[in-house]
This record gives structure tokens, sequence and C-alpha cells, in this order.
């Protein structure tokens, strides 16, 4: 079911929110999103955030995370060579396929720390806003009219 509908209302009253706008359409455009393996996203307090992945059955060699260009990719993959033990599965319940998961991260997100533990890979984030970026206030001044220059 395809429905298409226009944000424009919602950004009447802003500047400089264009992006959010292809983010929205994108994400409404990615119907096929896996649900394997099943994660979590918490947040932990004002400027700390976790993503929680489900990795039962893999180790730290079989797992990879990459952040290039504000997008999170964690990848996982059992690796094959050197494995010498020839086990016949009568019943294989736990699911060790191959997978890939993307995150976009929002502006001033940083990766602080990764770790598997009990077959879940927690990805401790955390939000550094620079100086420049808080929020500040603006005298208002008497009869000067500010001069804006091309």
């Amino acid at each position: 079911m395809s429905t298409a509908f226009s944000l424009a209302p919602l950004f009447r009253h802003s500047v400089g929110f264009d992006r959010f706008n292809d983010l929205f359409e994108s994400a409404l455009r990615n119907e096929s999103g896996s649900t394997y393996p099943p994660y979590n996203v918490e947040k932990h307090g004002d400027n700390d955030y976790r993503i929680v992945v489900a990795a039962a059955g893999f180790q730290e060699q079989d797992l990879d995370l990459q952040v290039e260009k504000g997008v999170l990719t964690v990848t996982g993959g059992k690796n094959r060579e050197g494995d010498t033990s020839a086990v016949t599965y009568l019943h294989q319940g736990i699911a060790q396929r191959a997978f890939k998961l993307s995150f976009r991260l929002a502006d001033h997100i940083e990766v602080k720390a990764a770790g598997l533990q009990n077959g879940l890979l927690n990805i401790d984030l955390l939000r550094v806003v620079p100086e420049e970026a808080k929020p500040k206030r603006i005298p208002i001044g008497g009869a000067q009219q500010p001069v804006l220059e091309h």
C-alpha cells in the first residue's frame, strides 16, 4: 500500500530542515526492511543512547561496525574458514545467517563504545553538541537595523 502525502505543511514554519523531508520520504519507501536480527534502540539519558542487537551465536570476529557519512552499519556473518568440525544438525533453531543493519545517526551523535556480552551486541552512542551549536541568546539592539549581505 503506497500513500502519497505532502510534508510541506510541516516545513512551513521552519528553515533549513529540507533534509528531514528526504529522510521521511526514504523511510516511507523502505518497506522491505529486515527484522533479523532483532534489536532495540534505547535512550539512557539526555545525550546517551544504546543500540542492542541480538547476536546469539556470533563472536566478536564475526561482527563488524562502521560509521560512514552519518550511517552506522552493523554486519555479521559466521566465519566458516577453518571450521573443521563436522556437525550434523538435527534441528537448527539458532539463526546464524549473515545480516546487515543500518542506522542513520542524527547530527552530533558519535559511537562511544561497542561490546558483545551474553549474545547481545551493545553499541553505546553519545550526543556531543559543540559550543557553536548550543542555544544562545541574541540581544535585541536599539534603532539600528541589521544589514544582511549577500
